[in-house]
């Protein structure tokens, strides 16, 4: 039952219609301040992200891929810092909005993203996301009169990597490459053979990282990227 806020006007069908009204400007009210203070998720690490993901694959093939938003800065510079978040706002909107639902999505810094399929192979996740990104970079985000658009890296274990962390490191790489290649593209990570020199390595350096290699059923290539990830850690203040 109705009850008038005004004991008067408890009979009054225009009382009624303008509460009505009311009501429905309120909630329009409501809906546009959601929208005009729309925010993206909050960090997570990436270490949170690959507990997440790991679990979610268990023991199934799995592909992984980090996005980046290009040209954040200049969005940031040229249209405020209220348009750059409605920017990544929206692109997280599309990217969970368009995944599969046993999808692992988190944010993992300012711009970046990272998704694990389970069950995918790189070959499949390039599909998928190449249309996300494509459908996304042909919108315009209110407050932004410029295109945007994102880079995305992707990696599968197997065949890139034997865990589900090396394999976000790998796909951390491919982005890397997406945006020397021009930015807005999805690439898939291809393994870049690192050459060791004699005369720059010990030779027992080497053998050691040769029988490393052997005892965990890791590259070459996957256990240096890991003692650089250390030495950027011990070293991060200087960076």
């Amino acid at each position: 039952m109705f009850i008038s806020p005004h004991p008067l006007v408890a009979d009054s069908s225009s009382h009624r219609e303008h509460v009505l009204d009311r009501a429905v400007y309120v909630r329009y009210i409501y809906i546009m301040s959601m929208t005009s203070h729309e925010q993206p998720s909050k960090i997570i690490d990436l270490s949170v992200f690959v507990e997440r993901a790991d679990r979610a694959a268990g023991e199934r093939p799995v592909a992984v891929a980090v996005s980046d938003m290009d040209g954040l800065a200049a969005i940031n510079e040229s249209f405020g810092r209220e348009a750059a978040i409605r920017g990544l706002a929206a692109w997280e909107r599309t990217l969970t909005g368009s995944l599969p639902g046993e999808a692992v999505v988190a944010r993992v810094s300012g711009d970046e993203w990272a998704v694990a399929l389970p069950g995918a192979t790189a070959e499949s996740a390039l599909i998928v996301l190449e249309e996300i990104r494509s459908h996304f970079s042909s919108h315009r985000v209110d407050g932004i009169d410029a295109d945007l658009d994102v880079s995305i890296g992707i990696a599968a274990r197997p065949p890139h990597a034997p865990t589900v962390e090396e394999a976000t490191r790998a796909a951390v790489e491919a982005l890397m490459r997406a945006k020397r290649e021009g930015r807005g593209r999805v690439v898939i990570y291809v393994e870049e053979k690192m050459t060791l020199k004699s005369n720059y390595y010990p030779r027992a350096s080497l053998d050691r990282l040769s029988k490393l290699s052997s005892a965990t059923g890791r590259t070459d290539a996957s256990l240096l990227r890991e003692a650089l990830d250390d030495l950027f850690q011990k070293h991060r203040e200087e960076l």
